[in-house]
């Protein structure tokens, strides 16, 4: 798709010549002859730059500039070059400065530039991330089970089309790995892979994240602000858990699946978005259509190719090679090599996971932090959140802060003695510890009572 680009110049002759260069090299160029003409523009139209002569038959570009400069890049060109103006305009922000007569090269040249630092100042806060996160997926989607080699399959198969992706499976079965993996295997893996959480913005604060907002829109609206969907500009837009959208969004979604275009808040220009849609949910989409509370058009726009994310009870054999994962890579100390024994992973295995790889994750993070200072992981240290299985021991503690390491021991050592009646050498050999570090530990934590 060409970039519209907006020339601001009185001279006919001047401004003619450049819009047919500009066009002949890829552009599309509007030219107009007054400020007046450009703000008739701008007020219907986003241009992806602005070249713009300094005087003007109705005002100076370097008092405007600053209105412009905080939406567009703009390239300063006059014939009345100086040192001290050439200072003003870059400190207000222009993107570059040229004299007349500027060689057609040249200009072209600073206006690919100018287009590309605008680039790269829109994505750089997705930069680093994006990085990252293509990392950890590969670290992620890791497994040998058949459900899983088949996911990896389909991904293959739609990642080079631009047709939108439903990816559907239960919460923590892992969706938006999926999503990313999908943006990775495709075209538009250089750009920015960037993700909308639907179920935690309400709804006029989704409409400004996910389309932008015109300065003024809202209370506390003091200047223009772009939406999550320019700024995934030429790459993929995830929006988790689409399920939970309203009507007003369902259609303005709808409308850019359609048409690829958009408006932002308490604006009035159509605005063109050039992004792959892949949406996730864990609901039944098809029975929200039946009963009225999903639109039926939007839900087939979004299932262009339905991909189901497996739970982790249908990838069992999966389970060794994840939790040895997140004892390689967990966040807090490292100070000890850690390991599952056979017992540990057979546990693992015949768990159902009903809260699939994000249960997975806790479970082995927390059992790090029971097993202390020993190397070996063993099923007393594996404490499962949602009800008792065949020959497992539950082990529940709440919070209602986010624990310290000493409150966590404290807490478990307690519950431990309750359990045991006070036995404390048979506590010390659940804890995996000497009966007189548990003397110690009571002593510590200031539990004689128990």
């Amino acid at each position: 798709m060409s970039q519209p680009i907006l020339v601001i110049e009185d001279d006919a002759t001047l401004s003619h010549l450049i819009a047919r260069q500009l066009e002949k090299a890829g552009y599309a160029p509007t030219a107009v002859n007054s400020w007046s003409a450009a703000q008739s523009y701008l007020s219907q139209h986003e241009p992806a730059l602005i070249l713009s002569d300094v005087r003007l038959p109705d005002g100076d570009s370097l008092e405007i500039l600053p209105e412009l400069v905080e939406t567009y890049p703009v390239i300063v060109l006059t014939a009345f070059g100086s040192v001290r103006n050439a200072v003003d305009a870059m400190k207000q922000g222009a993107a570059d400065y040229l004299l007349k007569p500027v060689g057609l090269d040249e200009l072209l040249l600073t206006i690919e530039r100018a287009l590309e630092t605008s680039l790269l100042r829109r994505e750089n806060q997705f930069c680093k991330r994006q990085l990252n996160a293509r990392d950890a997926q590969k670290n992620l989607m890791i497994g040998q089970s058949a459900a899983l080699q088949e996911v990896l399959r389909l991904i293959e198969a739609v990642a080079a089309d631009e047709i939108t992706v439903l990816v559907q499976g239960e919460s923590g079965t892992g969706k938006e790995l999926v999503a990313k993996e999908i943006h990775n295997s495709s075209p538009r893996s250089k750009r920015s892979f960037v993700a909308v959480d639907c179920c935690t913005l309400q709804e006029k604060l989704f409409e400004s994240e996910l389309f932008g907002h015109e300065k003024g829109a809202f209370t506390g609206a003091d200047r223009q602000k772009k939406g999550l969907v320019e700024v995934a500009e030429g790459g993929t837009l995830f929006l988790d858990e689409i399920g939970e959208i309203d009507a007003t969004i369902q259609a303005k979604l709808l409308r850019i699946l359609e048409s690829g275009q958009f408006r932002r808040l308490g604006g009035t220009k159509d605005l063109v978005a050039d992004v792959r849609v892949v949406a996730a949910t864990n609901r039944n989409l098809k029975e929200m259509v039946d009963e009225g509370r999903f639109r039926a058009d939007l839900y087939y726009r979004l299932n262009g190719f339905d991909l189901l994310a497996p739970p982790l009870r249908d990838r069992r054999e999966d389970v060794p090679a994840l939790a040895e994962h997140f004892i390689r890579n967990h966040s807090f100390s490292r100070r000890i090599e850690k390991r599952l024994n056979s017992v540990a992973q057979r546990k693992l295995i015949a768990y159902d996971w009903p809260g699939n790889i994000r249960e997975l994750k806790n479970v082995i993070e927390r059992a790090i932090i029971l097993s202390r200072d020993k190397p070996i992981i063993g099923p007393e240290h594996l404490a499962f959140g949602s009800g008792p299985q065949s020959g497992s021991a539950m082990v529940s503690m709440a919070f209602d802060h986010n624990p310290t390491l000493d409150e966590l021991e404290s807490e478990y050592l307690a519950l431990q003695l309750k359990k045991l009646s006070g036995r404390r050498a048979e506590v010390a050999s659940t804890l995996g510890v000497s009966e007189r570090s548990i003397y110690r530990m009571i002593k510590r934590f200031g539990l004689e009572a128990d």
